[in-house]
């Protein structure tokens, strides 16, 4: 029996989330002070058509992100080496591209994890393991106010989409949702 797989419930502390960053620099979500929100995408790496054009899109919308108080970064658990072309490649010139995560860590964030399947559509081998794509909004107290997480790199959600929620909430002091955490013990529960 394997063990039960891990969610984060908003209104809760986030793991911590230490990465390097290339150019020298590091990430820790613990010391990212945003004024509204810390931005994490987790995205599958080098080897993904689809990350590409997500943070290609990410890139374009920086500045409208950081306009909104909002702190952002993306990660793989691709290597430095496979980051650095990433970054060079996929033209992001401002965005903060962290690599290395710990398959233990993607696990903790609630992360799933597939197993490389050798060259893919662009040509490029996919790891051994990686973790697929997730995005997560935490508060700057370490909270989680919004994830979402897939099993499949396809079909994610809009950073337009997210922006234009992040002026709702902030307008509205709008709570973060699916906090509640209950266990049902019999199956005919509601």
């Amino acid at each position: 029996m394997t063990a039960p797989f891990p969610h984060l419930l908003p209104r809760q502390s986030v793991p911590d989330l230490r990465v390097p960053i290339v150019g020298g620099r590091s990430y820790d979500i613990r010391k990212d002070a945003p004024a509204t929100f810390s931005l994490i995408v987790f995205h599958r790496g080098l080897h993904c058509p689809i990350c590409r054009t997500q943070l290609k899109d990410l890139e374009a919308k920086l500045g409208d992100f950081e306009r909104r108080g909002v702190s952002v970064v993306a990660i793989s658990t691709d290597n430095e080496e496979r980051a650095l072309q990433t970054g060079l490649d996929w033209q992001l010139p401002h965005l903060r591209i962290g690599y290395g995560l710990p398959l233990q860590v993607a696990r903790q964030w609630g992360l799933y994890i597939s197993r490389g399947r050798g060259s893919t559509s662009i040509g490029i081998n996919e790891p051994d393991l990686f973790s697929e794509p997730a995005i997560y909004l935490v508060r700057p107290d370490g909270t989680l106010y919004f994830g979402s997480v897939q099993t499949m790199p396809f079909a994610r959600p809009h950073f337009a989409d997210i922006l234009g929620a992040i002026d709702y909430v902030v307008k509205h002091d709008y709570p973060a949702r699916g906090e509640a955490d209950v266990t049902f013990e019999s199956a005919g529960a509601n």
